[in-house]
């Protein structure tokens, strides 16, 4: 299978460290949200005076709005929106799409690459595989371990069902795929893997400020469509118990446009660097 596809795994091993770090610390931080929730209540931590959480907290729960952080599904899809868990995906995505084009045309390898022969679209095929290859296990980490953590908490479990952990895992994959596109778009078109980088930490990071802007301040509400985070609320997947398709869609479409345009800017860009 490594000599069918070579610049997957290629990609993979170079970064084999960093991915094996990246998916321990995504365990860790999921086992201790899980161990949060099960050893305090979500209402008792949040509570202060008698009073909820500020309804800016709701940006942090990882709902459009209907789920409070002061609940399982709260607290729990908390751990799945954290700017830890954003920093986890980000690095990932940033380190493997910078690598896919922009890091070779830098560095000026790109020519010895496509010396074996290897077609432009095979080459961003293969490293558009690893970087989805790498979501899809950060995803899986998370969502396997808030769901041994449900399995075995009987006052999680009565407020958050096992297809309700499964389907906020469903919608990560979905925002990582919508932080592929853009960032392999950049990739593609671009000479310097800092451009990558800097693109993906832009996305993610104004991202979520715009969401948490528009959630706490009524005036800024449009902006909230403008932000990935609006459609990722695994908050609201926990509570609910299913996916919110919708939702999905977009995130999902964004990533794959994103992906079309980085093989059509590839296809016609001068790769010299």
């Amino acid at each position: 299978m490594r000599d069918r596809w070579p610049l997957l795994w290629l990609a993979l091993y170079r970064r084999r460290r960093m991915l094996a770090a990246l998916l321990i610390g995504m365990v860790a931080f999921e086992t201790l949200m899980v161990v949060v929730a099960g050893t305090i209540s979500p209402q008792d931590l949040f509570s202060a005076g008698g009073k909820g959480p500020p309804s800016a907290y709701r940006a942090f729960s990882g709902s459009s709005g209907d789920v409070s952080i002061a609940s399982y599904p709260g607290l729990l899809g908390a751990g799945l929106v954290h700017p830890f868990w954003i920093a986890l995906q980000l690095t990932a995505i940033g380190s493997l799409a910078a690598a896919a084009v922009a890091a070779d045309v830098e560095s000026g390898t790109v020519e010895l690459v496509m010396v074996r022969p290897v077609t432009r679209t095979r080459l961003l095929a293969e490293r558009t595989a690893a970087l989805l290859v790498t979501a899809l296990a950060l995803n899986a980490a998370a969502t396997l371990t808030v769901a041994a953590g449900v399995a075995l908490s009987p006052d999680i479990h009565r407020a958050v069902s096992l297809p309700g952990v499964f389907a906020a895992g469903l919608m990560g994959c979905g925002f990582a795929l919508c932080l592929i596109g853009p960032a392999l778009a950049v990739s593609a078109a671009g000479r310097r893997r800092a451009q990558v980088i800097g693109a993906t930490i832009t996305i993610g990071a104004v991202g979520f400020a715009v969401n948490f802007m528009a959630l706490a301040w009524a005036p800024a509400r449009p902006l909230r469509f403008l932000s990935p985070f609006h459609y990722y609320t695994p908050g609201d997947a926990l509570a609910q118990g299913t996916v919110l398709w919708g939702p999905f869609l977009v995130l999902t479409c964004t990533g794959l446009i994103g992906i079309l345009a980085a093989h059509l800017a590839l296809r016609h860009r001068d790769l010299a660097p």
